[in-house]
């Protein structure tokens, strides 16, 4: 599957199976705590019951489909599902023996799921990379019972969130700004749009279509000072992008640069920007 040139997602495929996904692995506790009153929120709107049946839509390294799991007990099924196979590697690793939970290395944009057989399907920042959004949400939909849910969360427009742009916009001091992405095109804020993510649901089948903002403030250091802060700039997200082959001067001159960004941010060993996300919630009815 991850090699296979003809699906729409093959780019995503062969980054995240590349050096972005191990990248992650290499952060995924780090990753996790930053996260989790992003998972937090997702859980709370979510509402998984005991014994319900839930899809984990791009789950990486498996923090949010163990959330679900303890949620829906031993009674219920949580499949995590994503396109790189050193994630699932590592959430394979850190999943508790014997919880209710499948990894599956597979492209939900295609992937036969058993048809009406979940209650839910869930995600965290898994959806906003689809080339093909409407279609990848109408293969979902068919693996919902009539009345299943639909909750996932994706990130507001790229001003609103501090936390990604402002090192990036320190970076760009010293090397050249990465590729204009089109506001449809797949990438992080491709979902910031109420109105697109209204036609893609619609469109895709869904009904009940309902976004609600939320405001978080990250501590991106996770309490380990501003240094890690900026380490965590360096090795995840756009800025780890727009700095990729550079020299190691340039580089390190993009570090200086954005220590100078983040330091009013810091407090104590915190460093805490502002983020905003969506709330997606539809039903399959």
């Amino acid at each position: 599957m991850a090699e296979d040139p003809q699906t729409p997602n093959a780019d995503q495929i062969a980054y995240w199976n590349g050096p972005g996904g191990q990248r992650w692995v290499d952060r995924q506790q780090a990753q996790d705590e930053m996260l989790e009153p992003v998972s937090a929120i997702l859980l709370d709107r979510a509402k998984p019951h005991p014994g319900e049946r839930v899809i984990d839509v791009g789950c990486g390294c498996g923090a949010t489909t163990r959330a679900f799991a303890e949620k829906v007990g031993a009674a219920g099924r949580v499949l995590g599902v994503d396109i790189s196979a050193p994630m699932l590697q590592r959430a394979r690793q850190v999943a508790p023996q014997n919880a209710p939970i499948e990894f599956r290395l597979a492209d939900a944009s295609v992937y036969p799921f058993k048809p009406g057989w979940y209650d839910l399907i869930v995600s965290r920042f898994g959806v906003m990379f689809f080339a093909e959004p409407a279609a990848s949400f109408a293969n979902l939909r068919k693996a919902l019972r009539p009345g299943g849910r639909l909750t996932f969360v994706c990130w507001r427009e790229a001003r609103a969130n501090p936390w990604l742009m402002a090192p990036l916009q320190a970076a760009y001091n010293h090397v050249p700004k990465l590729p204009e992405v089109g506001p449809e095109d797949p990438g992080p804020f491709s979902f910031a749009s109420e109105a697109r993510v209204h036609r893609i649901l619609g469109k895709a089948g869904f009904s009940d279509t309902a976004m609600e903002a939320c405001d978080l403030a990250l501590d991106v250091a996770i309490g380990r000072g501003l240094d890690a802060a900026v380490e965590s700039a360096l090795q995840i997200g756009p800025t780890s992008r727009a700095i990729e082959g550079q020299p190691a001067d340039i580089v390190a001159a993009v570090r200086k640069s954005i220590h100078e960004a983040l330091a009013p941010f810091a407090k104590g060993q915190a460093v805490v920007l502002p983020a905003s996300i969506w709330v997606v919630s539809a039903q399959n009815s």
